[in-house]
């Protein structure tokens, strides 16, 4: 009857707590690698959340041509917002307000209290005009920029490096030489605006001797209306501008960090790899020092495959709680810790598939990892296999 049936349950169970110790490094082992494919995928995760969040497909982009894709390097007419209002239909109205927004956008070395050096930060000028079109963004504290200061987003700190306490309000900030004083701060829904600082278009412009801007962002009726902007570009070839929807032009960030994010799954693969070789050589020294209780249960009648499954059981109970143990740790320490990046900063996103990628990653250690040293211990003879020390 024993060789039909397979071991109880809670042998395999009760096997974990025989030898503490060695649970207890092998547990401790697979929630690192667990949580180290954790961190990875949310880095992915959040990286392309923030591209996603920040563009909007009724808001077009209108900046020099010369500069392909890399809008820091445009420089346009500062009348551009003027013409593009007198010459385009369908730019959409909010209480009377054309929805345009004249910018200049930049990165510069950042001074604030506590850095020993400048950290490298993403300035935006702007109007009161840029929150009808970046409708995302929302002031959470302290008030809209005047002369002289700045507002801040939540993660502009981690962008320059600093504290967190040195972009509170009323703190000053330095870069291009002169001092600005935090008015506010703002969020702006995960997307790329959290990493910046807006200061008063005007007085940016002032500060770097410019008259010319970066971009136009204008909000459209709609996101088919974005090619009446563009008609307008190709046809005033003078000014030399184009046009793009802010969604498709983070679309070809999301190209551009494909190879990072590629990286980063390449990554992922690395870790469950080695993974699984240390839960191989944990479950050979396991199996190794059980040989003659695997025997014994064959020679009271258990047949390979029942003591091969308790095997597995046994390590896969083992990764599965190291998986929700790196799952909890994930979402209280990792989800929403911020991260610099060339674009800004982002924050790391701990969400349904990093959890189920991790737990797959869990399962695969726990099976992969137990059946090499199982199955050869099966192999040994009954007889010698009792005799072993």
């Amino acid at each position: 009857m024993l060789g039909k049936r397979l071991l109880p349950w809670d042998y395999g169970v009760r096997n974990l707590f025989r030898r503490p110790t060695r649970s207890a490094l092998t547990f401790g082992g697979l929630t690192i690698v667990v949580l180290l494919v954790l961190v990875v995928v949310g880095f992915i995760r959040g990286l392309e959340k923030s591209l996603t969040a920040t563009g909007s497909p009724d808001v077009v982009l209108v900046y020099s041509l010369s500069s392909a894709a890399d809008i820091e390097n445009s420089s346009i007419p500062g009348r551009t917002a003027a013409l593009l209002s007198a010459s385009v239909d369908g730019i959409r109205r909010t209480h009377g307000v054309e929805c345009t927004s004249p910018e200049l956008y930049l990165g510069t070395r950042v001074a604030t209290a506590s850095l020993e050096q400048p950290g490298m930060g993403v300035v935006r000028g702007v109007t009161t005009s840029a929150p009808l079109v970046r409708d995302r963004v929302q002031l959470v504290e302290g008030s809209w920029p005047e002369s002289g200061q700045v507002m801040v987003g939540r993660l502009a700190h981690s962008k320059l490096g600093a504290s967190e306490k040195d972009l509170v309000v009323g703190q000053q900030v330095e870069f291009d030489g002169k001092t600005w004083t935090i008015s506010g701060r703002f969020t702006a829904a995960g997307s790329a605006f959290e990493s910046e600082i807006w200061a008063p278009l005007a007085d940016l412009q002032t500060t770097l001797k410019r008259q010319d801007l970066s971009l136009v962002a204008a909000k459209m009726d709609s996101p088919d209306r974005v090619a009446d902007v563009d008609i307008f570009c190709r046809e005033r070839v003078d000014l030399e501008l184009k046009a793009v929807a802010e969604s498709a032009y983070y679309a070809s960030l999301q190209k551009h960090y494909k190879p990072v994010r590629m990286l980063g799954w390449v990554v992922v693969a690395l870790v469950a790899g080695s993974g699984v070789f240390a839960g191989l050589n944990t479950m050979y020294g396991a199996v190794a020092g059980r040989i003659r209780e695997l025997a014994t249960l064959q020679a009271i009648g258990y047949r390979r495959r029942a003591i091969l499954l308790t095997l597995v059981q046994e390590a896969t109970l083992l990764a599965c709680a190291g998986a929700l143990a790196a799952c909890v740790i994930g979402l209280l320490l990792v989800d929403g810790l911020a991260v610099r990046f060339t674009m800004g900063a982002f924050m790391l996103r701990v969400d349904s598939v990093g959890i189920a990628v991790a737990c797959g990653v869990a399962a695969l250690l726990g099976v992969a990892g137990a059946l090499p040293p199982a199955a050869k211990a099966m192999r040994l003879p009954v007889v010698e296999a009792i005799k072993a020390i």
